[in-house]
């Protein structure tokens, strides 16, 4: 085509290797997201940020890749021997000259180019637009044409994805994603937990068998194509297990003194609370002591220690799943007593243990 037509670049860096050029000027959505370049017989492989972005190649077949929600412009370079140009898209005429054979509204002539070119340009390129496009001139009586393939690719994204999920512990959990674009999305799956991230598995769906309360958190699906950033969506997993006393303090107070004893216990949901004194439930406010629940955390509180207050408390956690509980005891000066091994060791009566059964079954 030499002397004939030629495709070039708008800076006019031609290519000494080649019989064409390709261009394009494109900003996607705030600027963030990247085109990818690439010719799949080898001849060239791009990548570049948006702004302004350019692409030579060399003598074989172009197919030139572009990323949807842009514009992309078609330029052919022609001489004063060339008589008559065209533009077309597979059989369809898209353009003869100056004349627009074309209903489509996004494709345009470009008319603020050089005298030696003929460009079009198509806005908002969508899959449709995907194919061969063909600038054929006649010169001299002769025709030439030159083809360009366009691929139109498409970012990754998230369509489908499993909503947050609770179950109790032992159960077995499935969570989807389904991911739509061009190329295929690939989708991965991570762990997010307060060590870090960690990678799960890959594909659509993650099984999850006999799921234990370590496996409890933020499951994030990421899918990517390498068209634009990966989408990320999170799906949280709380798994629920009965409570298990993990702490439980004993405390030797003087008479007249401020004493407390403290009881923790692990559980979701959160367990409630409930102290004993021997068969005896204790209510905040009443006989001088003071219930102090936070979190997962109770404290059995004595404004002011006297000697009927010494002996052995129960510390009862509970929730919807189980319920579990430990011995605590508040002793005077002079008492032998391990502060730490009261849950160890937990010590209650058959009746307490009734009361609790028959509580437990009215409330859950």
């Amino acid at each position: 085509m030499e002397g004939a037509g030629k495709w070039r670049s708008k800076k006019g860096l031609d290519n000494p290797f080649s019989a064409f050029d390709l261009v394009v000027d494109s900003t996607l959505r705030g600027g963030k997201e990247k085109l990818l370049l690439r010719n799949i017989r080898g001849c060239m492989q791009i990548r570049m940020s948006p702004a302004r972005m350019e692409i030579f190649a060399t003598p074989c077949r172009v197919l030139y890749v572009i990323a949807m929600s842009t514009w992309w412009s078609e330029i052919c370079n022609v001489d004063s021997k060339v008589s008559r140009v065209a533009w077309l898209n597979r059989t369809t005429i898209l353009f003869t000259g100056n004349e627009k054979w074309s209903l489509d509204p996004r494709v345009v002539l470009l008319n603020n180019t050089a005298v030696t070119e003929y460009s079009i340009k198509i806005l908002d390129v969508n899959l449709h637009d995907e194919g061969p496009y063909v600038c054929s001139i006649l010169t001299n009586k002769k025709p030439e044409s030159t083809k360009v393939h366009l691929i139109v690719q498409v970012p990754a994204r998230i369509v489908n994805i499993s909503t947050d999920v609770a179950v109790n512990e032992g159960s077995n959990v499935s969570l989807m994603c389904l991911a739509i674009g061009r190329p295929e999305p690939n989708i991965i799956w991570k762990y997010r937990s307060a060590r870090g991230r960690r990678f799960v598995s890959e594909g659509e769906y993650v099984e999850m068998t006999a799921i234990t309360r370590e496996q409890s958190g933020s499951y994030e699906c990421i899918s990517s194509n390498d068209i634009s950033p990966p989408d990320v969506r999170t799906v949280q997993v709380t798994v629920n297990y009965p409570p298990v006393i993990s702490r439980a303090r004993s405390s030797g107070t003087p008479v007249g003194q401020r004493g407390v004893l403290q009881c923790e216990a692990l559980a979701v949901p959160l367990a409630d609370f409930q102290w004993y004194k021997e068969d005896r439930r204790l209510f905040n406010g009443l006989n001088g002591v003071k219930i102090e629940n936070k979190g997962k955390q109770s404290m059995l509180i004595f404004f002011n220690v006297s000697e009927e207050d010494y002996g052995n408390y129960t510390c009862v956690a509970m929730n919807m799943l189980g319920i579990s509980n430990a011995s605590i005891i508040l002793y005077g000066p002079g008492a032998l007593h391990d502060v730490n091994s009261a849950a160890l060791s937990p010590s209650v009566s058959v009746s307490l243990l009734l009361t609790l059964a028959l509580f437990y079954l009215s409330k859950f």
